[in-house]
């Protein structure tokens, strides 16, 4: 208990703007500061990605932002980790089951948040551009359920 306080004594004393420079805090300005490239090869082509924090292909906790054009889909697929899901911005539409069924999901406006626990089959679209907040524990990995729908399958 009392290591714990002096910690906390230690960490109150240290001003803010150096505690912002440290290499363990990853920051976020803004939407601006978020740097977009290409998807991996395990997602359908027209998507970008942003990594936050952490390496989503390591063991240990990340973040990552999913910018999705209009019409973008991801076939069912599950992962072996639990996928948290929050919506930013645009249009999320997610549902569970073993084949792509725009009649049977859910839609999730911005603010809208949904777990898929480890091993689920689900399926998700975008309506309008989207943009979603992906964190988990790593390392993320995805298997389709139909192999023909695995992009990395596909010459």
């Amino acid at each position: 208990m009392r290591a714990a306080i002096m910690i906390l004594a230690v960490l109150l004393a240290v001003p803010f703007a150096a505690r912002a420079e440290s290499p363990a805090m990853a920051l976020v300005a803004g939407p601006d500061a978020v740097t977009w490239g290409p998807v991996p090869p395990s997602f359908p082509k027209g998507a970008m990605i942003a990594v936050l924090a952490g390496n989503p292909f390591k063991e240990g906790p990340y973040v990552v932002r999913l910018k999705m054009p209009a019409n973008y889909q991801l076939p069912a697929h599950h992962h072996p980790t639990t996928e948290n899901v929050t919506v930013i911005s645009g249009s999320f539409h997610a549902g569970m089951g073993d084949k792509l069924d725009v009649d049977k999901g859910l839609s999730f406006a911005p603010g809208g948040f949904v777990s898929m626990p480890a091993g689920m089959n689900h399926y998700a679209w975008a309506t309008a551009e989207t943009v979603v907040q992906v964190h988990g524990d790593g390392p993320f990995a995805i298997v389709y359920v139909n192999p023909a729908d695995d992009p990395r399958k596909t010459p």
